[in-house]
């Protein structure tokens, strides 16, 4: 019995070789979120999985939300949350909160479990050494532009200094806090970060982890996920997707058009996905090719 455990755990390591040999090296962008960001044991398996990327010669990078741990703490304040077109309506109250959140509790707790396993995780902010600038960003609604305040969009990725992070062998953990050239922060769309990051660190994979199992063929009515498809044919589903969806697959199709070879929606509910995607031959989820 215990000749058999050990050995389908040593054809599990083998299985693992030629995706290890190929991905040594490689830059990979894992936008962390969802249930896998407030379940304990999800978020002690995630941090594993990081530390686990960085022993095998992997360069992980981690860029993160943190949507409803700023719901929560904007209820507790007494700041009411208003979502326009999906987006939440930023007032300067409610900025002061979300950077206090994201840079200050969630990014601390991200950093603080990976570093149980050693000395790896560093974080910063999009704002630390200009990472992000962004612009103001309107919504749309019935054809008119919105003002939604302090929301933005990454118009400008200095990646100097997570290139000199991953170079000193440690594990970037990026909030999706923005500076703009006029003085405003703005809160950013993590999954848009996190493309944008992967574009400009040329990363070899871009991760989003979610809480769906991938891309559904024609949801709700099939529940067949779609394993890969191409640029093109997720432009053209783009528009039947559910609300929720539209700024992973976004971020997918911003990741492969600016050059990463690879983008993936993984089901973050699922313990150690991310080790499931990168070194096993089935790999989970949905990913997009150029």
């Amino acid at each position: 019995m215990r000749l058999t455990t050990a050995q389908s755990k040593a054809e599990a390591l083998i299985e693992a070789l030629p995706w290890l040999t190929r991905f040594h090296g490689a830059t990979v962008v894992i936008k962390y979120g969802g249930h896998a960001m407030t379940d304990d044991a999800l978020k002690e398996g995630f941090a594993e999985d990081v530390v686990f990327l960085h022993h095998a010669g992997l360069r992980p990078v981690v860029v993160h939300g943190g949507g409803p741990q700023i719901s929560s703490a904007l209820d507790r304040l007494g700041i009411e949350s208003t979502f326009t077109a999906g987006l939440r309506v930023t007032t300067p109250e409610a900025m002061q909160v979300v950077r206090m959140v994201l840079v200050g509790q969630v990014n601390r707790d991200i950093v603080g479990l990976v570093n149980r396993h050693g000395p790896f995780a560093v974080g910063m902010s999009g704002e630390d050494a200009h990472l992000f600038t962004a612009v103001r960003k309107q919504a749309t609604v019935d054809g008119q532009a919105v003002d939604i305040g302090q929301v933005g969009e990454i118009i400008k990725v200095d990646a100097g200094a997570v290139h000199a992070l991953l170079d000193d062998r440690r594990i970037p953990v990026v909030s999706s806090v923005a500076r703009g050239d006029d003085g405003e922060v703005y809160n950013v769309n993590a999954d848009t970060a996190a493309a944008a990051l992967a574009v400009a660190l040329q990363a070899q994979k871009l991760i989003v982890l979610t809480d769906v199992e991938g891309l559904y063929a024609n949801w709700p009515d099939d529940t067949d996920v779609i394993a890969e498809l191409g640029a093109d044919d997720l432009e053209t589903l783009l528009p039947t997707l559910s609300s929720g969806m539209v700024p992973k697959m976004e971020a997918c199709l911003t990741a492969v058009r600016g050059g990463v070879p690879q983008a993936h929606v993984l089901d973050g509910r699922v313990s150690h996905s991310l080790l499931l995607e990168i070194f096993t031959n089935e790999g989970i989820g949905t990913m997009v090719m150029p």
